[in-house]
C-alpha cells in the first residue's frame, strides 16, 4: 500500500527546491511552445557542459509551474537547433513533452493530482525535475484497495501500485514477446488479486503447463490425468468439433446428430418407458441441453435408423456417423470425456472441481492443455468459458469468476474465418457482459496484432511489456488514450520484466518494473521441473513412442467400451438385414506386456527326423499352395461331393466368381440324379 500522506506536501529537499536559479536547483529550462495536449520547452547547456542535459531523458515526467499549481509532463523527445555540440560554447536545445494532468494546491494547502488541467502552461513558464512527493501523488490508486505490484523506472524508490477492482471488473491484458517475462507477471498479479477479492476464483487455461509451479499453495492442477470433462456437458457444435476432428462437419451428420442427441437424454432418463409422455420435458430436452445420455443409447438409435426400410437416401451418412463416434470413443486421448465416470450425472462434481467452489484455501485452478489432442482443445475451451460465465450468473453475486487466457491469439484469432466460433463467441461473452455479473477476463499474447480487436478493445487495463513487431505496436496505440500516445514510442526498446501500464486501473500510464517473484514461484513447464539423468544417448526412445500414442495413459474404459461394443450388430446380423454393412471389431487396448525376448531359433517347432539323410517332410497345405501358384493340379484326388449336396463351383485363378459360373455349362451346376 502507498503512504496515507500523500496528498499532503513533503519535506522540501534540494530535489524539491522551487523557482531558484542557483546550481544544484530543480530548473531546467522554460516554456517556448505550447498546445493543448503538448508544450515545447528550451534549455541551455552553458559552456559545453552536461550537467543540465544529465536531468532530461525520454520517458521521464517533469513539471511545469503555473501560478500555485504544477503541469505534469512527460518527455518523448530531445533535440538541438543545428542537430551539433559544441565543446567550450553555449548548446541550445528543445524538449518535446506531453501533458498529462496537474497538481493542484488548495486554500488550505492540500495538494491533489488531477488529469485535467485547469491552466495551461504560458510561454517562459519554468520547468523543474519533478518532485518526489508528486510523483507518489500521481501513481497514487487510492488507499485501500490497491496493490504493489513494482517501482516505477524514474525512481525506484516510489512504489508502482495498481486498483485491483477496477482492474478485474473491467478486464485486464498482458502483452509482450516472448521471455519479456508475462507470465511472472501474470503469476504477480494473481497473487495480488486472490488477495484484494476472498470470492474470487480463478481458472487459468494453461497451454504450456507451467503455472501450477507458480501456485503451489493457492491452486489445484487439473490434466487429463486426473480430469473428467463427460462428453454431454458439451453443446451440440463443440461435440461435433470433438467427433470431425476439428474439419467442418457435414450438414447431414449435423442434422442427424441434432435430432438423435435428445432421444438418447430422454431414454437415459427413462421417459421413453413412462406410461404418461410428458410433452413439456421432451420439448425442454435440445441438443445443447447438459443432460447426461450413453454412447450405446446413441449407437443403437443410429442402427434404429440405418435398419429402417425407408430413409434408404440417409444410411451413408449414419454409417459415416457411426464410425466417427466409433473412432472417437477407442481413441485413448479421448478417455477424459469417455471414460466410465462421465456417464452417470457428475456435473455438481465437475464445477465444484474445476471453479473452486468450495476452495478450500485454493481459489485457483490450472488447468493444463498441453496433453489434449489440439483437435478437442478448442471445445474444452469453449465449455470451460461458457460455464464460467453460467456458474458467476446464477450465483447472484456469491462468486467472482476470473478466466485468464493464454496465448489468447489461438482462442480469438483477429480473422473471422479462422478459430473456433463458439470459443470466440463465450470469451465475447464474458468480454462483453462480464462486468455485470461479476466474471473478468485475462488475456495473455504475444501476438496483440493477431487478437480480435473488439476482445482487446474491451480490456481496460493493459500491461504493455517489450514489443518488437510493427503491428504489434501500432495496435497498443491505438488502445492507449490519445493523451499519451508518445508513451509506446520506447515500447521497443523497455528491458524484461518492465512494462508501460495504463487504464482504469492507473490513474495515469506509467513505466514501471515488476517486482521480483521468489524462485520458488516462477513459472515454469512441468518439464523444466524434472531434472532427468538420462542424456540424448542413453535416452529410452520406446517410452517416447508410447507416451507419444497414448497406449498406457489414462484410466481403464474397456467396460465402457464393450458397452458401445454389444449395441453394435455383428457381421451375420448386418448381413441379414440386407445392408452388407461391415463394422471394426471394437477392441480394447491391450495391456502393457513385458518385454519380448530375443530371438532363438531352437524353441521353434520342429518335426522329428528319423533318419538324417532323409529329406524332410513337407507339409501338404503348402504343398497345395505352392502348386496352385504354379498353375498346378494336386497329385491326390478330391473326393466326390455327397448326392443330396449339389457340386461346389469353384473359382477360376485370376477370375470372378460370376464369369467362372457363366464359364460352367449349365448341366454341371444341379445334380443329375
Amino acid at each position: 500500500m502507498l503512504n496515507n500522506d500523500l496528498r499532503m506536501s513533503g519535506k522540501a529537499g534540494e530535489h524539491d527546491r522551487r523557482d531558484s536559479h542557483t546550481p544544484g536547483n530543480r530548473f531546467l529550462g522554460r516554456v517556448v511552445a505550447c498546445s493543448g495536449s503538448r508544450a515545447t520547452i528550451a534549455a541551455v547547456a552553458e559552456q559545453g557542459g552536461t550537467d543540465l542535459t544529465e536531468l532530461w531523458s525520454v520517458g521521464r515526467l517533469i513539471s511545469i509551474s503555473v501560478g500555485r499549481n504544477r503541469v505534469v509532463a512527460l518527455v518523448y523527445q530531445m533535440n538541438t537547433g543545428s542537430h551539433a555540440w559544441g565543446e567550450g560554447e553555449d548548446n541550445k536545445f528543445r524538449i518535446e513533452t506531453e501533458l498529462l494532468g496537474e497538481v493542484r494546491v488548495d486554500e488550505d494547502g492540500r495538494e491533489e493530482f488531477s488529469t485535467g488541467i485547469s491552466r495551461y502552461p504560458h510561454l517562459g513558464a519554468i520547468a523543474h525535475r519533478i518532485r518526489a512527493a508528486d510523483l507518489m501523488r500521481i501513481y497514487d490508486a487510492g488507499t485501500g484497495t490497491t496493490a504493489v505490484i513494482g517501482k516505477l523506472t524514474q525512481d525506484e524508490s516510489i512504489d508502482a501500485a495498481i486498483h485491483i477492482p477496477s482492474m478485474l471488473s473491467k478486464h485486464f491484458a498482458v502483452v509482450g514477446s516472448t521471455g519479456v517475462g508475462k507470465s511472472t507477471a501474470v503469476s504477480l498479479l494473481l497473487h495480488k488479486a486472490i488477495v484484494a477479492d476472498p470470492k474470487l476464483r480463478v481458472l487459468i487455461l494453461d497451454p504450456h503447463n507451467e503455472f501450477a509451479a507458480a501456485f503451489p499453495k493457492h491452486a489445484v492442477t487439473i490434466d487429463t490425468d486426473t480430469l473428467d470433462l463427460p462428453f454431454w456437458l458439451m453443446r451440440l457444435e463443440e461435440f461435433a468439433e470433438v467427433v470431425f476432428r476439428g474439419r467442418p462437419p457435414a450438414p447431414e451428420e449435423l442434422d442427424m446428430l441434432r435430432d438423435i442427441m435428445p432421444e438418447a437424454k430422454r431414454a437415459f432418463r427413462g421417459s421413453d418407458n413412462s406410461l404418461v409422455r410428458r410433452t413439456t420435458e421432451k420439448s425442454s430436452i435440445t441438443a445443447d441441453t447438459p443432460v447426461p445420455y450413453r454412447m450405446a443409447d446413441l449407437l443403437a438409435l443410429i442402427d434404429e435408423r440405418i435398419g429402417r426400410l425407408e430413409g434408404r437416401g440417409e444410411k451413408p451418412f449414419l454409417r459415416s456417423l457411426k464410425m466417427r463416434l466409433i473412432a472417437a470413443i477407442n481413441d485413448p486421448r479421448y478417455h477424459f470425456m469417455f471414460s466410465n465416470n462421465t456417464i452417470s450425472d457428475t456435473i455438481t462434481d465437475t464445477i465444484a472441481q474445476i471453479f473452486r467452489i468450495p476452495g478450500d484455501s485454493r481459489p485457483i485452478c490450472t488447468f493444463q492443455l498441453a496433453g489434449i489432442p489440439s483437435e478437442v482443445v478448442n471445445s474444452v475451451a469453449s465449455v470451460l468459458c461458457r460455464m464460467a460465465f453460467e456458474v458467476a450468473l446464477w450465483s447472484d453475486g456469491a462468486i467472482h469468476m476470473l478466466v485468464v487466457c493464454e496465448e489468447a491469439h489461438r482462442y480469438i484469432p483477429s480473422d473471422p474465418n479462422l478459430g473456433f466460433i463458439p470459443t470466440r463467441q463465450a470469451i465475447a461473452r464474458i468480454a462483453k457482459e462480464g462486468r455485470k455479473y461479476g466474471v473478468s477476463l485475462g488475456i495473455i499474447t504475444q501476438r496483440p496484432g493477431e487478437l480480435d480487436q473488439t476482445i482487446l478493445s474491451q480490456c481496460s487495463t493493459l500491461f504493455a511489456m517489450r514489443l518488437a513487431n510493427d503491428r504489434d505496436q501500432e495496435i497498443i496505440r491505438s488502445a492507449i488514450p490519445n493523451s499519451s500516445i508518445s508513451t509506446t514510442s520506447f515500447i521497443s526498446s523497455i528491458g524484461n520484466g518492465e512494462a508501460i501500464a495504463f487504464g482504469e486501473a492507473i490513474s495515469v500510464p506509467m513505466r514501471m518494473r515488476f517486482s521480483r517473484v521468489a524462485e520458488n514461484l516462477l513459472p515454469k513447464a512441468a518439464s523444466a521441473n524434472k531434472h532427468s539423468e538420462e542424456d540424448p544417448d542413453t535416452v529410452d526412445l520406446r517410452k517416447i513412442v508410447t507416451r507419444m500414442r497414448a497406449v498406457t495413459v489414462g484410466p481403464d474404459i474397456s467396460n465402457f467400451q464393450q458397452s458401445v461394443a454389444a449395441s453394435i450388430p455383428s457381421f451375420d446380423e448386418a448381413q441379414e438385414t440386407g445392408e452388407g454393412f461391415e463394422t471394426n471389431p471394437v477392441i480394447p487396448p491391450a495391456p502393457a506386456s513385458a518385454p519380448l525376448e530375443s530371438y532363438r531359433r531352437e524353441l521353434l517347432p520342429q518335426a522329428p527326423r528319423l533318419d538324417p539323410a532323409e529329406p524332410a517332410p513337407i507339409d501338404p497345405r503348402l504343398d497345395a499352395l505352392r502348386r496352385e501358384l504354379r498353375r498346378e493340379e494336386p497329385v491326390f484326388p478330391r473326393p466326390a461331393p455327397p448326392a443330396d449336396q449339389p457340386p461346389v463351383v469353384r473359382r477360376e485363378p485370376g477370375t470372378s466368381l460370376r464369369e467362372s459360373i457363366l464359364k460352367k455349362p449349365l448341366s454341371s451346376l444341379y445334380n443329375k440324379d
